[in-house]
Order: structure tokens, then sequence, then C-alpha cells
């Protein structure tokens, strides 16, 4: 029955769904890790807290998301790549709020992992998991 129904939202409404649960684990792991380890630690705050949510972020989009039957394990390597690019768009947005803008630890990692979510997106739909057309004859 959830199957039925969650699937009839659009892949982009999915994503955002998904994505967002995603992303507030990451937030919130980001944030604890910057408690621990102590502001100035932020850019090891982030590593941390990308790698953590990025282990439930693969099942969740490969299935709950893209609804993919590709090759499980170079669909995870895709995925490592795009998380890879994901991250040092994510840490150099920081980084430049931060150091550049003068703006809060907490407030620029916001902006800067809602704009590396964009790229994160593009790249699982045109890479991680791009469909292969198949034509019939």
């Amino acid at each position: 029955m959830f199957k039925n129904y969650w699937f009839k939202f659009p892949e982009e409404i999915r994503f955002f769904i998904i994505g967002g649960f995603n992303t507030g684990i990451s937030y919130l792991l980001y944030m604890l890790f910057c408690l621990i380890l102590g502001a100035k630690s932020y850019q090891t705050a982030l590593i941390i807290a990308w790698f953590l949510s990025s282990i439930i972020s693969f099942d969740a989009q490969k299935y709950l998301v893209f609804q993919s039957d590709g090759n499980t394990i170079k669909e995870y390597l895709k995925c490592c790549t795009t998380w890879c690019i994901s991250y040092f768009i994510n840490a150099l947005l920081l980084e430049f709020a931060v150091k550049k803008l003068g703006v809060n630890i907490f407030i620029s990692q916001v902006f800067a992992n809602l704009s590396a979510a964009i790229f994160t997106y593009i790249l699982f739909k045109k890479f991680a998991f791009k469909t292969v057309c198949r034509t019939t004859n």
C-alpha cells in the first residue's frame, strides 16, 4: 500500500522528501560534532556528518527516489563520486561564507548544504542512477 501511494509522487518530490530527511540528519550530526569538537573544527565536523549520513542515503535514494534496479556496486561507487563532488561544493561554500562573509557556522551550513543538494540531485539523476533507455524492436 505504501509503495502504491509513495510512487505516485513525482521523482523530484520524492528526492526533496528523502533528501530533506537526509539533510536534516546530516545537519544534526554537523551541529553535534561542532559542539563536541569545537567551533573551529567545523570542517572536520562536516566530513564526519557527511560520511555518516551518506550510509543512510544510498538505499533511500536507490529504492525510494529513483527506483533503480541497476548494479548496486556500480551505483554505490557512482554515489560515492557524487557525494565527494557534493561534499567539496558544500565545504567550499561553507568556507567562503564563514571566512569571507563572516556568517555564523550553523547558518552558513544551511545555505551551503541546500546549494550542494541541487548539484547532488542532478548528479544522482544524470550519473549515479541514470537509467538506460532501451528500444524495443
